[in-house]
């Protein structure tokens, strides 16, 4: 009997380890900030909390995943005052200073050298904020981080790289600004690691905004984190850094 346990027990022993499993649950995902979320938005219930420059161009669409939130209009009645994006929807009534946006997106335009989707921040009046413009492919006026102040935009980015590659995909967008040392970081499906950066201190708070230059996109799983600042009653400018 002893034989035969101790037979038993050794083959036992040598069996390979079967893997460590964990629960989905146990699972921690990586962080996508570090500040508190203050507003988060699936489009299931509509777009009320958002502010079209021309609400004939958005609109909500049902899908099979759900509703999104279409801007499906490339030539906009909106006319800018300055050389900038013409397709821009405003989240109202929330002003942040630091922040970390995140938000799904899928460019639904034909493909082209500037095929672009554009996210918005600091954004004060049509006169003054900064944008990201993700364009396919990089040059001085695509595929960079611009301000418009008073003026046309000019490009403000430190990096970038040659372009976005766009496709008929969703991806996952995310702005990262901190005031304290005014830098402006752009993620594109990789959270970790920025496809561009800029470091810029005009405008320090403001609010923020989905869109595109003149193209289509859309827009949905929206997650802002940041610390709400009391709106100003005129831009503040600073001068940069």
């Amino acid at each position: 009997m002893n034989r035969i346990f101790l037979a038993a027990m050794a083959a036992i022993l040598i069996l390979p380890a079967a893997p460590l499993v964990l629960p989905a649950a146990t699972l921690r995902a990586e962080p996508l900030s570090d500040l508190p979320l203050i507003y988060q938005d699936d489009f299931e219930s509509g777009a009320a909390a958002w502010k079209p420059t021309d609400p004939t161009a958005w609109k909500i669409t049902k899908t099979d995943a759900g509703s999104v939130y279409s801007q499906f209009k490339k030539k906009s009645d909106y006319e800018p005052p300055h050389r900038s994006p013409y397709n821009v929807s405003l989240l109202k009534n929330i002003v942040v200073g630091d922040f970390d946006l995140v938000a799904k997106v899928r460019s639904t335009h034909p493909d082209y050298g500037h095929r672009d989707v554009c996210l918005f921040f600091d954004y004060r009046d049509s006169a003054h904020f900064y944008y990201v413009h993700l364009g396919k492919k990089a040059d001085d006026h695509a595929n960079q981080i611009f301000i418009v102040n008073e003026a046309a935009r000019k490009k403000i980015s430190i990096t970038s790289t040659d372009g976005t590659n766009w496709d008929d995909a969703w991806h996952t967008v995310k702005i990262s600004r901190r005031i304290k040392d005014g830098s402006i970081k752009i993620f594109f499906d990789d959270m970790k690691n920025p496809v561009m950066t800029a470091s810029d201190l005009h405008f320090t708070h403001g609010r923020v905004g989905l869109g595109s230059f003149d193209d289509t996109s859309d827009w949905d799983d929206i997650r802002l984190y940041g610390e709400r600042v009391k709106k100003p009653k005129q831009p503040l400018l600073l001068k940069a850094k």
